[in-house]
């Protein structure tokens, strides 16, 4: 992929390539090799990460006043997560241009969700840099929109699976569910766990997922799912929302 078209995938094209080029380089490839490399992409990806923050808070509180600052952070949350910026970073093909170390590349880094967040982050900061923050809120605005175009004029409840199903029992006083690994397959770099969640002894669902946490919030999804029937509608790969009206 070319730069041009990550720049139009992105909607920003840089003044200084040197700053893109090291929002790009992940620090494996900056190790190993520091000749060919402007440094690695770590504190790019620091500034971008209260670049994005400030971005996305400023959004929620516009297209949401009135609501309460809990759950105006679980919406920031449905986008800055990890997963969520993961997810941002696949839709403007970051994975196709940021350069890694050899092993980094032979264990699958491509595709891990922390080196795609990290990278997406540092791109923020690298267009900060670039142009200001009316730009970064201008690469950021669409993705925003796109997301969170199912919430507009509805009320709603946004959680995570997780957490809203420990939420469900605590308002019924009952205990909280447990999560297990049931098994762990693959190599290091490809490792699938499945975990089961119970209730007090009855099996309520089993997932899988790449990451424990993963598998646990995809078991709870799940569950969630089997107690609340239609009503729950995902709004990223961990976080949902809840019509109330």
């Amino acid at each position: 992929m070319k730069i041009s078209a990550f720049e139009k995938k992105l909607g920003h094209a840089f003044r200084d390539p040197s700053l893109l080029e090291r929002a790009l380089t992940h620090s494996s490839f900056a190790y190993e090799a520091p000749e060919r490399s402007p440094g690695d992409n770590e504190v790019l990806e620091f500034l971008g990460d209260s670049v994005l923050g400030l971005v996305v808070a400023d959004f929620v509180c516009e297209a949401y006043p009135g609501r309460p600052e809990g759950e105006l952070s679980k919406l920031k949350a449905a986008v800055a997560s990890t997963i969520g910026l993961a997810d941002l970073a696949l839709k403007v093909k970051l994975d196709k241009l940021v350069r890694l170390g050899k092993g980094e590349e032979k264990s699958g880094g491509r595709k891990k969700k922390t080196i795609l967040a990290g990278g997406f982050e540092a791109v923020m900061g690298a267009v900060y840099l670039d142009a200001g923050y009316e730009a970064a809120r201008r690469v950021l605005r669409p993705h925003l929109e796109a997301a969170f175009m199912k919430l507009k004029n509805s009320q709603v409840v946004v959680n995570n699976y997780k957490s809203a199903l420990q939420e469900h029992f605590q308002k019924r006083e009952a205990p909280p569910p447990c999560y297990r690994i049931l098994d762990s397959a693959g190599p290091d770099h490809r490792k699938e766990f499945k975990v089961e969640v119970t209730h007090e002894g009855r099996v309520l669902a089993r997932a899988s997922g790449p990451s424990k946490k993963a598998a646990e919030q995809n078991a709870a999804q799940k569950a969630l799912k089997k107690i609340l029937g239609r009503k729950i509608r995902s709004l990223s790969q961990d976080m949902f929302f809840l019509k109330t009206k």
